[in-house]
């Protein structure tokens, strides 16, 4: 058995029908069937499929000979149904009478003979209804202080800076003891939100993520001081009431951010300062809240999140605390039940398990439909967080996470060209999450904790310093804008819902906190990156179908070109993206191109792709966008 020859024709692939069945992570039960392909050895005696339960011992599963094909390759196939919910992994393995041949995965899930890694195949439970009304729609995620000013703007806090020069430079401060203060406000309320909602409906937005918009001293939020309270400076609980109700009629949801693994230390629970009229934990070992947090020395050296000390960390684990939460009078019900859409949870990582589980059955005991997303910024399916394995994705919590690798390698291909790198994340993620998860998943390609893309993808000359970075602006404008069409067609093509981080579309630079939370430029709005925006969201309106839960097919990853399909037994949609240096002429096999017809006054799709390109298409429609190589001023 010539090892050279048959690993050319071991033929495996997890994400097509003909090999696995059903494609991706599979119910606990469900009929699982294996087909495996590979070249004739000398006298075949087993072919088994080796299965181990993370942490557990191989299974060996006996394969059946089902045919020998016009390529000479043999045939064996196995199904399987998994008993219990959990990360499964797999090889197959090939005895002949001398020897035997193990067959593993590359990095794209290929096939590979004698090594490569196992297949991972993640189990779970069908706990809950699929939350399907975000599939095929689009996100926007809004830094509510940043984005709009409606009625008469609040200034309820003694110590802030209220700036009145919308649109000026977020300021970076530090008080003397060297605690950044975050506390320049520039009046974004919730009714500038519902003020908006018509612009944000052109968008063709359907669900609008707040960042946190409970009480807080900070102007992120991420430093609750009552959550039972929204924060005043943004508005009432009327007015989260109303945004509500309206986007509702304009076919859109709420969900807000939950942050649950701190509080901060100027808070009703905490009261570090005596602000509140509370017993803080910092005030008495005998407040009630005192359990909530761990002191090493109490009070002045207790653990705080990443060693920030005005962020106390809580501990989830504290059954009055967890009741606080999550218990029938709880946070997560009180919210849940003014008619928001769901909740996203802030580093859901540092959430135990047990309190992920009360927190999504406390929601859902209000709302069955209400969607359940956790920050996560590696392969949710596998992570290890604090020495433990967690479930995110097994059937009891999450309903899907942030989409933080598709992010990564978009902006890989649209600065390198690195197609193979994004197909190959891609198909991990298919292969390893459930099909409620992918379509649900937040594709992200910025956000208030990352630089801003349009930033990441130019040229803003020397950074090196923070008041560089400060006043920075892109130069080769006309270069990065292509490049960002290009990393936008993606994000809102590949499986998952886009979310776009506010202002975005209307050409919002900057580096890191805090110059990536700039205000929203309502009257200096980059009017060609908008229409882009308008055009592909109509697009994707008009393509949900396709985009909720097609198919995912690569066509092409090499060399700076990137092409695949989205199909859903009705319709293909394709879409290809040229950052190779040149332009490619593409054409589906068996298709003419006079069979494409045009309804966006383009010329018809003729198969040429320019450089710095993204182009989408139908059988029967040319839907979207050439791009045309910027011509660079000197």
């Amino acid at each position: 058995m010539n090892d050279n020859n048959e690993k050319k024709t071991v033929m495996f692939f997890p994400n097509r029908e003909e090999y696995k069945k059903p494609l991706g992570a599979v119910k606990v039960g469900e009929p699982t069937r294996f087909n495996l392909l590979f070249s004739r050895p000398s006298n075949p005696a087993e072919v088994f499929l080796v299965l181990t339960k993370d942490g557990e011992q191989d299974v060996y599963y006996p394969m059946t000979y089902v045919t020998t094909n016009v390529n000479e390759t043999m045939e064996y196939t196995v199904t399987v149904s998994p008993t219990t919910s959990g990360l499964y992994f797999y090889h197959f393995a090939v005895n002949t009478e001398d020897r035997q041949y193990r067959i593993g995965s590359d990095e794209d899930l290929n096939a590979l003979l004698g090594k490569g890694c196992d297949w991972q195949l993640t189990v779970f439970e069908e706990k809950y209804a699929d939350p399907d009304w975000l599939n095929g729609g689009l996100m926007y995620q809004i830094f509510v202080d940043r984005f709009n000013i409606g009625g008469e703007r609040k200034k309820t806090k003694n110590d802030a800076v209220y700036r009145d020069d919308w649109g000026g430079c977020p300021e970076y401060r530090a008080n003397r003891d060297g605690k950044i203060l975050n506390n320049d406000f520039f009046g974004g309320n919730i009714k500038g939100i519902t003020k908006k909602l018509a612009y944000l409906k052109s968008l063709g937005v359907t669900c609008i993520y707040m960042n946190p918009i409970f009480e807080a001293h900070s102007n992120h939020k991420y430093d609750t001081g009552n959550y039972r309270k929204i924060d005043p400076d943004f508005g009432t609980e009327d007015d989260l009431k109303e945004l509500i109700k309206k986007a509702d009629k304009k076919g859109m949801k709420v969900m807000l951010d939950g942050v649950f693994s701190h509080t901060g230390d100027d808070s009703i629970y905490f009261n570090k300062y005596g602000r509140y009229d509370s017993v803080g934990a910092y005030m008495s070992e005998q407040s009630a809240y005192k359990d909530w947090y761990t002191f090493e020395s109490f009070p002045d050296k207790y653990r705080s999140w990443w060693n920030i000390d005005i962020l106390p960390e809580v501990n989830e684990n504290c059954p009055a605390y967890d009741e606080y939460i999550n218990g029938e009078d709880g946070i997560i019900r009180y919210w849940t039940r003014t008619g928001i859409g769901g909740w996203r949870f802030d580093v859901a990582d540092e959430l135990p398990d047990r309190f992920l589980d009360r927190a999504v059955h406390a929601a859902k005991s209000v709302n069955k439909d209400a969607l359940m997303l956790g920050e996560v910024w590696e392969d949710a399916s596998n992570k290890v967080s604090y020495g433990a394995r967690r479930r995110y994705l097994q059937g009891r919590q999450l309903d899907s996470v942030t989409n933080y690798p598709f992010k990564s390698d978009i902006l890989a291909f649209c600065m390198c060209g690195d197609a193979v790198r994004l197909n190959n994340t891609v198909n991990v993620i298919l292969n390893n999450y459930p099909e409620r998860v992918v379509n649900n998943l937040m594709n992200l390609l910025d956000t208030h904790d990352t630089a801003r893309l349009l930033t990441v993808l130019g040229d803003s000359g020397e950074t090196d310093t923070r008041e560089k970075r400060a006043n920075a602006k892109v130069k080769n404008l006309a270069e990065a804008i292509a490049l960002m069409k290009i990393a936008v067609t993606l994000q809102y093509t590949l499986p998952g819902v886009p979310c776009v981080y506010y202002g975005d579309e209307a050409g919002l630079e900057g580096f890191e906190d805090p110059f990536n939370r700039r205000c929203y430029p309502w009257d200096n709005k980059n009017k060609e990156i908008l229409r882009f925006y308008k055009k592909i969201g109509a697009m994707r309106t008009n393509e949900k179908n396709i985009l909720a839960c097609g198919k995912y097919r690569k066509l092409a990853a090499q060399d700076g070109l990137y092409a695949f399909s989205r199909d859903n037994g009705v319709e293909t949609l394709y879409v290809v993206a040229n950052n190779s240096g040149s332009a490619v002429k593409f054409l589906p096999s068996g298709k003419e191109k006079d069979e494409y017809t045009d309804l966006l006054t383009l010329k018809p799709f003729d198969g040429n792709v320019p450089d710095k390109c993204a182009v989408i298409f139908k059988r029967t429609q040319d839907v979207v966008f050439p791009v045309k190589k910027p011509r660079i001023k000197k």
